[in-house]
């Protein structure tokens, strides 16, 4: 399981030294959660802020954007070299368009599902995706409650992928945590992002992670 933490739970006062933290701990992602309050009732972060986050990082970087206006914030956050980027299938009329744009740039495109979203709607936009990302908790805000749902939804989307593009990962962010990774893996999920959980640890931010590694 490659973890993500996502810095929405970080210390915004001390983003740095928490963005260094998790990397020192061993992530495999900088989750990024980008918010422009239209898509989502709730504002996070921009550019500027972003690119302290990848100077601060020693682990590449998952852009999600939670926005209207996706082609506008690819630009945005395309300088930053990002692993991934990825933009709400619900939020975007031209997808195919759009991942190929992402591509071009360099960097992996990847589309998120809300809740209530059926994974045959990106049926045949699969084979153009590096990830797809689902959502475990309604999105805009962190510290959540799993929705359990999502699990028979990964293993859709896995025979969906199996059939489709068989290297595409798949992604799930809200409300993970050791009382769930497990049911999470045998699900087919591939990374797993965490926020509260990781940052809010009584044990710290490794013991976190660690503990997600199943």
């Amino acid at each position: 399981m490659l973890i993500a933490p996502s810095i929405l739970s970080a210390d915004f006062g001390n983003l740095a030294r928490d963005v260094k933290a998790i990397c020192d701990a061993g992530c495999d992602l900088v989750h990024v959660d980008v918010m422009d309050g239209h898509f989502v009732p709730n504002m996070t972060i921009g550019p500027v802020v972003a690119e302290a986050v990848a100077k601060a990082a020693s682990k590449p970087l998952d852009v999600h954007l939670m926005v209207q206006n996706n082609n506008f914030f690819v630009d945005l956050f395309a300088p930053l070299k990002p692993e991934y980027i990825s933009f709400h299938i619900e939020s975007e009329v031209h997808a195919n368009r759009l991942a190929q744009k992402i591509r071009t740039l360099g960097i992996k495109p990847a589309v998120v599902l809300n809740p209530h979203t059926p994974v045959e709607d990106i049926e045949y936009l699969l084979e153009y995706l590096d990830m797809v990302l689902l959502m475990s908790v309604n999105p805009g805000f962190g510290g959540q409650k799993f929705i359990p749902n999502v699990l028979e939804k990964a293993m859709r989307l896995k025979e969906l992928i199996l059939k489709r593009n068989p290297d595409c990962k798949i992604e799930i962010d809200g409300g993970v945590s050791d009382k769930n990774i497990e049911q999470v893996k045998n699900a087919g999920v591939d990374i797993a992002v965490a926020g509260s959980y990781v940052f809010k640890h009584p044990q710290g931010v490794k013991a976190a992670i660690d503990s997600l590694r199943v």
